[in-house]
C-alpha cells in the first residue's frame, strides 16, 4: 500500500517568533520542527506500511529550510518527503493548499492518504475535506484506530458517545485525532533519515496557481489577564458563587 501523509514544519512553539510588518505573517527560521499532532498521522501510516508491505511518502507545503521536521517525521521510519516549497504560495488558504498537495500526490499515485484533523495555525479544519473531493476519494474522519486489508480501510471514528466503525474502499483519505501515540526514532532511524530522498516541487511544477490569498488585516497583542475577586469565606462564600454563575447563565 502506497501511502501518503500530510506534515506540516513549523517554528519551534518554544522559541519566540516575529512578525512581517507588511503581511502580519510569522518570519519563518531556517530550523523548523515537525508539527507535534502530525506525528500521530506518522504513526498511523507507518503502522499500515508494515502490517501491508508498503511505503510511506511524507507531502507538505512549507519552506524547506534546513529539513529539520521532515528529518524528524524520516526518522520515525517514512521511505521519502516531497515538499512543495515556492515563495509565490506564502499567503494560501485551505483551498489553495488541497489543491497543491492534492496534485503532488496525483502526481506521484497514492492508495491512502492520511491526514490530521486541523492545524493550529489555520485552525479551518476543512483542507482534508477539500482534498477528498479534489482526488475523488471517500473521507473517514476523526480517526483514533485505522485498519486495512483485502484493499479496504476501516476506522473507529472518534465521537462525543464513543466511536463509530465506518469502512471504505482504497483509495480513501483518512484524518486522525491526536489520540495515537507516536513512535521515538531510532539512533538508526536519524542516521538513515540523512540519506532518504527529499523531492522539491514549485507551484508551476504542479500547475497550480495561488489564486486566493488570505490577508491577515491587524494583529493585536492578548489582553493582559486581570486580577480576579477574592472572596472571604465566612460560611457564607457559597452565595456568592451561586450568584456570579447565575450572572453568566451557567446556571
Amino acid at each position: 500500500m502506497n501511502i501518503a501523509v500530510c506534515v506540516k514544519q513549523i517554528p519551534d512553539p518554544a522559541s519566540p517568533y516575529e512578525l512581517d510588518d507588511e503581511n502580519h505573517w510569522v518570519i519563518r527560521p531556517e530550523a523548523q520542527v515537525l508539527y507535534d499532532t502530525d506525528r500521530s498521522g506518522v504513526e498511523i501510516a507507518l503502522q499500515l506500511a508494515e502490517a501491508t508491505e508498503g511505503t510511506v511518502t511524507l507531502y507538505s507545503m512549507s519552506p524547506a529550510g534546513t529539513l529539520q521536521g521532515i528529518r524528524q517525521a524520516l526518522a520515525m521510519g517514512a521511505d521519502e518527503a516531497v515538499i512543495i516549497d515556492d515563495d509565490t504560495l506564502k499567503g494560501s488558504d485551505a483551498l489553495t493548499t488541497a489543491r497543491v498537495l492534492a496534485a503532488a500526490m496525483n502526481q506521484k499515485g497514492f492508495d491512502l492518504v492520511v491526514a490530521g484533523t486541523e492545524s493550529t495555525d489555520g485552525y479551518t479544519g476543512v483542507m482534508p475535506q477539500m482534498m477528498s473531493e479534489l482526488l475523488d476519494v471517500p473521507c473517514l474522519s476523526f480517526a483514533r484506530t485505522v485498519s486495512a486489508t483485502d484493499g479496504t480501510v476501516t476506522i473507529e471514528r472518534q465521537t462525543a458517545a464513543g466511536y463509530d466503525v465506518v469502512s471504505s474502499p482504497v483509495p480513501a483519505l483518512v484524518t486522525v485525532t491526536a489520540g495515537i501515540e507516536p513512535r521515538y526514532p531510532t539512533f538508526k532511524g536519524i542516521m538513515q533519515a540523512k540519506s532518504k530522498p527529499v523531492t522539491t516541487l514549485t507551484a508551476a511544477d504542479l500547475g497550480v496557481e495561488n489564486e486566493r490569498r488570505q490577508d491577515i488585516k491587524t494583529v493585536e497583542p492578548v489582553p493582559a489577564r486581570e486580577a480576579g475577586e477574592i472572596v472571604e469565606d465566612e460560611g457564607e462564600a457559597y452565595e456568592k458563587i451561586v450568584a456570579l454563575l447565575e450572572e453568566r447563565k451557567v446556571i
